[in-house]
Parts: C-alpha cells; structure tokens; sequence
C-alpha cells in the first residue's frame, strides 16, 4: 500500500518532542523509532514522476498470434528506483506479465518486455503505467500513473487462407494455363488445337479446319478485369454469435479469401462494410497491397446494433462501378430481415448484376432438429425445424429470381463461397 510521505513528515513534527520528554514509555519511544525509520525509507524511495516512460509497440498482429510490447524505462531522479511496473492493458490484450519488478540505478535505463496473446479482434488499448517505488527497506511505497497512450491493432486471423492454393490452381486452370479450357459467353479466345474426343462441337473452327485438312477447335479463356463488389453486412443480424465468433467475423473471412482470390483472377474487387453508413471501404485499383489494406481496415469493424438500410445498397454499389458486377452480399438469411429487405434488394440488383447471397449457418440448429430425447429437446427441435423451413422458403425465392445463394457453417461458407466465384467464371456469366 503506498503511503503519502507528507503524512510522516507530519507525524514525525508531532512525536518527536514527545519521544524527547523525560520518562517516555518504552512503546512510545519504539514508536517513535518506526516512524522516524519509516519516514527515512520513504525519503529514500525514488519518485515514481521521475522515470520517463516510452513505449515500442508491433504495427498489427493477427488474432490467435502471439506479441508483446516493449516497455523503456529511464530512471532520471538521484535514487535508484525499486518497485513495481504496472502496463495497463485491457483484459482482451492477454497481458499475462503486466506487473513486474524493476530495480534500476540513478541515470540508467531498463527495457521490459509485455507479452500479449489478444483474443478479440480490433484496436486493444492501454493509457498509462502504473509505478510503485519502494524504500531500501522495503516497509512503504510512492505510487503514481504515468500516461503512456498506446494501441495494438489486432488484425483478422484469416484462417481460411489455406485453401487459397487449391482455389488459384483451378482459376489457373479456366485461365488456359493447364489442360482445362471452356466455352461461355464470358470468354475470350485463347488458342487453336487440334480436335479431341468429348470437345464441344460448337468449338469446332471450321476455317481453320478447312485450311489444314484436319478437325481443329478454338480453345478460351475466361475474361478478366472483371468487376466484384462485396457488400458486407455489419449491422445487428451480424452480431449474432455462431461456434464462438460473430457472424461478422465469419463474413470477414469469407469476403478476404473471395477478394484475394478474384484479385489474384484479374478481376477489379471492391469491399463495402455499411450498415447505415460506410464503415470500411476498398479497392483493388488503389496502389499497395489488397490484403493488408483490407485486414487493417476491417481489423477495428464491429456488429452495429441497428437496422441494414437496404435501400442505400444499390446508391453504394454504384458510387464504386457503374459497370455490371458480381455482387456478394454477405449478410443474414433470418426470416425478418430477408423478408422486409433482403429479398426485394437482391431481386432489383439481379436484373444489372449476378448476385450472391452468402450467409452463416448455424450448426447447432440442425444439431437441435435431430435431438428428440425429452420434452423440451422436442420442442426445441420443433423450432428448429420451423427455422430451417423459413431458411429454405427464402432460398428458393432468392433463386427463383435469378440470385445465387451460399448457406454454409462457419468453416465451410468461406471455400464454398470461393467456389461459386469459380463456377461462375467458369461459366462465363461474370
């Protein structure tokens, strides 16, 4: 416990003329002799104000990762400095050796090391240390709050960037540079070869075919420079929490391996975070890195708690292309919202855009249709099976109108979504 040295500068005034009265008591004396010793280690103990604090922090770190913030300190007054260092981090910064014992010699410098292990995604903050100089004795303490402002930005882990590989080796494949080659209204001719077995008919060039006396057939490429826009959803269906993480942070892991790997197709990606207004905005055909400048945008995103205005949707997606798009709207299939805007939104962009539908599916709601063990398993399964009904009915309206759907689990929605990307560029429709 830190005590006001004032205070025994003024118990000191008041007891020693009674410690120098003839016939003192013993106790009297002995107490006198505890202050005045006490008063001395409290002299002795450095200030706290004197020791100048700077802080050395890493630029970002993904989730899930481990880091740690380096703590200088310069002992600037007459005494050594013995006690204790506070860094005040929030809980979410997982500052497991936050308080730690300093010793450091007048005029000299020391430098302690804050291991962090965040587990929350976003901006985690500290705002000051907290310094508790000792006397040699150890018996009291000066304490002071020294302001050292400091943020770590802890980035999306993006886990899902596994699968990357496996989905540029199948654009590599509709991109002519394997075996594979297609046909679709959104290709462009690549190359000649000759015919094979099981090649579309329709491919045959008959010009070609008529000068070298043999079956020839053109082969294509799909287009790129393509245009993809990826609405994400932040407003509160994406507060929702699904296997121990927001919907929102699902849809940030679907929506950066879809952006890096149309990216990575040639394709022109930009990405809007809106609830009510923009809360990340960006594009590929700005200069620097996609990745980092998305994950240091979307890093300090989270779920707002009021309605998606789905009739500024359309103004949004135009204020970034003009041109027909592929666009991905990563939001909620729940009844309400779906019905009152999903639906009539997605219905007006499909007569200009392809349009995707991709959202989180919670699997412990067709855990819960299967369970029938009680009374109330029944019930709950009931409800479930309702939801899951309702989920379907909007799934086929969505596709009746021309709007491509992916409902997935949480591990899954972000390679599923991947794969619809490729399916409609295999097919040419993008």
């Amino acid at each position: 416990m830190a005590i006001s040295g004032r205070f025994f500068y003024l118990a000191l005034a008041a007891l020693v003329p009674i410690i120098a009265l003839p016939g003192a008591p013993t106790w009297l004396l002995a107490l006198g002799v505890l202050v005045v010793v006490t008063v001395f280690d409290l002299v002795l103990a450095a200030s706290p104000r004197t020791v100048a604090v700077r802080r050395t922090l890493p630029t970002g770190v993904r989730l899930g990762e481990a880091s740690s913030a380096v703590l200088h300190l310069a002992n600037e007054s007459r005494r050594p400095l013995r006690g204790r260092i506070k860094d005040g981090w929030q809980p979410s910064a997982g500052a497991a050796n936050a308080l730690q014992a300093v010793s450091i010699r007048p005029g000299e410098r020391a430098a302690l090391t804050i291991g962090l292990a965040p587990t929350r995604r976003g901006d985690l903050l500290t705002h000051h240390v907290t310094i508790r100089s000792f006397g040699p004795l150890g018996m009291v303490a000066r304490q002071s709050s020294i302001a050292s402002p400091g943020t770590l930005r802890v980035l999306p882990p993006f886990h899902s960037k596994r699968h990357l590989p496996s989905k540029l080796r199948k654009l590599r494949e509709l991109d002519g540079r394997a075996a594979v080659q297609i046909r679709g209204a959104g290709t462009e001719f690549d190359s000649l070869r000759d015919y094979v077995r099981g090649d579309d008919v329709r491919s045959i060039d008959w010009r070609a075919t008529a000068r070298r006396r043999d079956v020839v057939v053109r082969t294509w490429r799909p287009e790129r420079d393509r245009r993809v826009v990826i609405v994400l959803d932040s407003s509160r269906t994406s507060a929702s929490r699904i296997d121990d993480e927001t919907a929102l942070d699902t849809g940030i892991e679907a929506s950066l391996l879809l952006a890096v790997l149309a990216e990575r197709g040639g394709d022109r990606v930009s990405l809007i975070a809106y609830d009510r207004r923009v809360r990340a905005k960006v594009s590929s055909t700005g200069k620097g890195n996609m990745l980092n400048a998305m994950v240091q945008a979307l890093a300090p995103l989270q779920p707002e708690l009021i309605e998606l205005n789905t009739q500024a949707v359309s103004g949004q997606i135009r204020s970034v292309t003009a041109h027909r798009a592929l666009v991905v709207l990563v939001t909620s299939l729940d009844a309400g919202a779906a019905e009152e805007g999903l639906i009539p939104l997605a219905t007006n962009l499909a007569q200009k855009h392809v349009v995707v539908v991709a959202a989180v599916r919670d699997p412990a709601v067709d855990q819960a249709r299967l369970d029938r063990s009680s009374t109330t398993s029944a019930y709950r399964a009931a409800a479930a099976e309702h939801a899951l009904n309702r989920r379907a009915a909007i799934t086929a309206i969505l596709k009746q109108k021309g709007v491509e759907v992916v409902d997935a689990a949480p591990l899954e929605l972000p390679p599923q979504l991947a794969d619809m990307y490729i399916r409609l560029k295999a097919a040419g429709r993008l």
